[in-house]
């Protein structure tokens, strides 16, 4: 059974846009908890809504899927990487991430404002835990944001 995912990126860093040229791409530099322990509850073909944060509006922009689970996060032991953490040693690694592949950019944007406005989301993660990186998403709201987004 999948389970259903909503991943935060800024677009200015990478963007739907981004995944779709590359085609797959590997979600570093999670480096929450809480967000690094749903990306280890991610297996292969869950699904995520690709959510575009510090934008103008934020929003959800599209779906990806889970390519590759958990493994150690490479950057964390890059010293010259913005990700590095000298207390995340290569024998018991503090960081993880995912690979994920490009499935779909919406036709129109679903922002944070829509979906803060629909009563059906109001006990959504995004909404009770705005900040959180990876969260995970029911069903029902996954389905309710794709059909939104595809919706000219």
């Amino acid at each position: 059974m999948a389970n259903y995912w909503l991943l935060k990126s800024e677009p200015n860093v990478y963007s739907i846009a981004d995944l779709q040229r590359d085609g797959s791409t590997c979600w570093e530099g999670v480096r929450n908890y809480s967000a690094r322990n749903n990306m280890r509850r991610m297996t292969v073909g869950d699904l995520a809504l690709f959510y575009h944060s510090n934008a103008n509006p934020p929003c959800v922009a599209g779906v990806c899927r889970i390519k590759k689970e958990a493994y150690p996060d490479r950057y964390a032991w890059n010293e010259k990487s913005k990700y590095y953490d000298d207390k995340s040693p290569k024998d018991s690694p503090r960081w993880f991430m995912v690979d994920v592949e490009f499935l779909e950019a919406f036709d129109r944007l679903v922002s944070l404002e829509e979906i803060k406005s629909t009563r059906s989301f109001e006990d959504m993660v995004l909404v009770k835990q705005g900040r959180l990186s990876v969260q995970p998403v029911k069903k029902s709201e996954f389905d309710a944001i794709v059909r939104m987004g595809r919706r000219k």
